[in-house]
């Protein structure tokens, strides 16, 4: 544990308690009463207000759209079925800019929606909400559906011999197994939708700001640390009680149930009423995820007289782009290439050792530093990011013009995805294996090359594409320490976005369609050495 507990004492504890620090302390004396003077303003009320509505609305919304399709996924066979799976989880592992690029060409000033039928929903709740749907319906149906395909049918088939109706036996058998998967799903989407930023910095305009936003605002616009700083702690309080009550979901669901095969559950369409459940989803899928990555593909190549490249070769041009980047924008793809590589390494590293010390040892310290682990998910990243400049800024840590910052960064995003995928694979590694080979004489390096790493292999994998997904996408710490001769893709399309004009909408379009088809390749990748369908993350 020594590794991964220095890793984030040092890049996640020290920079977040240091700008927490310079906000709430004057003359070296610490000022609670900030929280009073800030949590009593009518404005900080408004956004704490919004932030939890909006992730309540957006978390109840997904799972009416979304169950649905959980169901189809875990009970019926059809063909592509397999490449469905992957397309609905492509928007996951979007950058939220992305997101939120694609709702703007479809939602926004002369997008599809406003060409169509003259309908504008840009800065208006439904365009945040529609993109938090879109951006969560996988971790509904991945999550839900995972355990829906591995429950017995049989239970429920058993209820109806006994004479209880269709609904009265999934209410009575199927819905309580399930309810721990649900009540996980609805957890983290609450979590991802009440931490948004990209969404909504994008979509809401002037008019909306969640928590995140807000310290982005008090922050890099405003410099209020004291303000930033207890928004900061309100955030990380919350999302700590988030994270505990999912950690009880997560158990609950581990210990409750015998599972079966998916293989055994699933079955084709049989009548008219499933046949037109499966069209739904299909329509669904085909609406809310299909629809706004055609449109962002669409207006990428949409110029006034016709469809071509020509912002696509406007990326190249320096000249271009002077007065936006000190560089040509086609070096961000480089760019986010190479630092999410370095993060993904850094993850693996981090992660792995962390979860081979949490599958090693139990207690209450050990499960409070597997909590501590997804902390990263839900803290601000805004103040991550603030909170490096200030703290990594002198000897032996002085990391202020150096690269490694923005990897560093991302790969506190990324330790969390490598560690909830390898941890139950190597929970379920039968210690007897390792005690033989010791026996035999095996080191314990040995033992753990040729016992669990043959074991593990491809779950490294998984964990590391889903590690390289969110490092290429971190956007909330990056956009402070990227340098500007070194832009990210997610900073890059924010600040094309940011300036008017044709040219920077197109390129700012042409560099999410990158990034999109980047992430869905990886994603594509993921699918072909998953090493298991029970659809957790």
């Amino acid at each position: 544990m020594a590794v991964p507990v220095a890793f984030f004492a040092v890049f996640f504890a020290y920079p977040v308690v240091a700008i927490v620090g310079r906000g709430l302390k004057a003359d070296g004396v610490w000022q609670f009463g900030r929280f009073g003077e800030v949590l009593t303003r009518p404005d900080i009320l408004d956004v704490l207000w919004f932030t939890l509505w909006q992730a309540l609305a957006s978390t109840a919304l997904t799972l009416l759209i979304a169950l649905p399709g959980a169901y189809v996924f875990a009970r019926f066979d059809f063909p592509g079925k397999q490449l469905l799976r992957a397309i609905v989880t492509v928007p996951f592992v979007l950058p939220t800019v992305v997101v939120g690029t694609a709702f703007l060409a479809l939602l926004g000033r002369g997008g599809f929606l406003d060409e169509l039928w003259g309908v504008r929903l840009d800065t208006t709740v439904w365009s945040i909400l529609l993109a938090h749907v879109f951006f969560n319906y996988a971790v509904v149906v991945r999550t839900v559906g995972g355990l829906w395909s591995q429950l017995d049918p049989r239970q429920e088939e058993a209820a109806r011999v006994l004479g209880a109706g269709r609904f009265a036996a999934w209410r009575r058998v199927t819905l309580p197994a399930l309810a721990p998967a649900v009540a996980a799903a609805a957890l983290m989407v609450f979590l991802f939708t009440f931490t948004s930023f990209g969404v909504v910095q994008i979509l809401g305009g002037p008019g909306f700001s969640t928590l995140e936003v807000e310290i982005y605002r008090q922050t890099a616009q405003l410099l209020a640390l004291p303000t930033a700083a207890v928004l900061t702690l309100v955030q990380f309080a919350a999302v700590g009680a988030i994270l505990a009550v999912h950690a009880w979901t997560v158990r609950r669901r581990e210990t409750a149930l015998k599972l079966v095969d998916p293989a055994q559950t699933a079955r084709r369409p049989r009548g008219a009423g499933q046949w037109v459940l499966l069209g739904g989803v299909l329509l669904t899928v085909l609406v809310l995820i299909l629809l706004p990555l055609a449109v962002l593909v669409d207006r990428s190549l949409d110029l006034s007289g016709g469809h071509g490249l020509d912002y696509y070769r406007a990326l190249g041009s320096a000249e271009a782009n002077s007065g936006t980047f000190l560089v040509a924008p086609l070096e961000a793809i480089g760019n986010s290439l190479r630092y999410a590589l370095v993060a993904t390494a850094i993850a693996l590293v981090v992660g792995g050792l962390a979860a081979a010390a949490l599958t090693r040892r139990a207690g209450r310290l050990v499960r409070g530093f597997d909590a501590l682990l997804m902390l990263p998910l839900g803290v601000s990243a805004v103040t991550v990011g603030f909170g490096f400049l200030i703290t990594l800024d002198k000897p032996p840590l002085d990391l202020r013009t150096s690269w490694i910052l923005v990897p560093l960064a991302q790969a506190l995003v990324g330790v969390p995805f490598v560690v909830r995928t390898m941890l139950p694979v190597l929970r379920a590694v039968d210690g007897r294996l390792r005690e033989a080979a010791a026996v035999l004489g095996a080191s314990p390096l040995r033992a753990w090359r040729e016992v669990d790493l043959p074991l593990v292999r491809r779950a490294l994998l998984v964990a590391a594409g889903f590690a390289f997904a969110v490092s290429l996408g971190e956007f909330g710490a990056t956009v402070f320490i990227a340098r500007p001769d070194s832009p990210t893709l997610p900073v890059a399309v924010a600040r094309l976005l940011g300036r008017s004009g044709d040219l920077n909408y197109g390129q700012a379009m042409a560099l999410s369609t990158i990034l999109m088809l980047v992430c869905a390749v990886s994603l594509l990748l993921l699918e072909r050495i998953r090493t298991d369908r029970s659809g957790e993350f």
